[in-house]
């Protein structure tokens, strides 16, 4: 599959990482230009390109920067994709830790789908609730014991199963939270944020989140 990453932080490196490992060919990008990405494509095969040519023919485009840095995107940045393609949204909003206070979501939408209007893509939410070093570190085999499970969400079912197959393959399992209606469930705050559990686990986390933010993930 050929995979897009625009961001090539924490999460957007270990990506990269897993799924050129995992045979996919990937070109990642971020906001310094591919020169600063010199190393991580010596070490993966991985090419690097300025972020208007990430998503050009991919089948699977990854969006992994700050949240406050989603509108700066050129407009059209995803439109090169390939017929199909499936896009992913891993952010979360930090108001106070990063990303400053963005009034839609401070009045109540939620993150994903404020990304989504601001890309004029489907998105589906997924490798959000996870830290980086686990992700790199983490996977297992599909029916080892203790495999994680992250969460999933959005609302077109092939593109989900496209995110499946790819998270599975690099040795997590899936709960598939719904709709992106839904995504409020994986949000930072939320009991299954961070937490590293298997699938039965994750679920009953998933159940009893709340859909109020809590106060360390609201602008002061």
């Amino acid at each position: 599959m050929k995979i897009g990453i625009i961001g090539a932080g924490n999460i957007g490196g270990a990506l990269t990482r897993l799924f050129t490992k995992a045979g996919h060919q990937v070109a990642v990008a971020n906001s310094r230009g591919p020169h600063t990405l010199a190393d991580l494509a010596a070490e993966t095969g991985a090419t690097a390109v300025e972020a208007a040519d990430a998503a050009q023919g991919a089948d699977l485009v990854i969006v992994t920067i700050p949240q406050k840095h989603i509108p700066a995107l050129p407009a059209g940045i995803l439109d090169g994709a390939a017929e199909g393609a499936t896009f992913v949204d891993t952010g979360n909003y930090y108001p106070r830790e990063r990303d400053g206070a963005i009034d839609e979501i401070e009045a109540g939408a939620l993150e994903s789908e404020w990304v989504q209007r601001q890309l004029g893509k489907p998105v589906v939410k997924a490798f959000n609730n996870i830290g980086a070093a686990s992700l790199f570190e983490n996977g297992k085999p599909a029916g080892s014991p203790g495999r994680i499970a992250l969460p999933i969400s959005g609302d077109d079912a092939a593109a989900k199963a496209v995110v499946a197959g790819v998270i599975e393959e690099i040795g997590f399992d899936v709960v598939d939270v719904g709709p992106l209606s839904e995504s409020w469930r994986q949000q930072p705050g939320t009991p299954g944020y961070g937490a590293d559990f298997g699938a039965e686990r994750l679920r009953v986390a998933l159940g009893e989140a709340g859909r109020e933010r809590t106060e360390a993930f609201r602008a002061q």
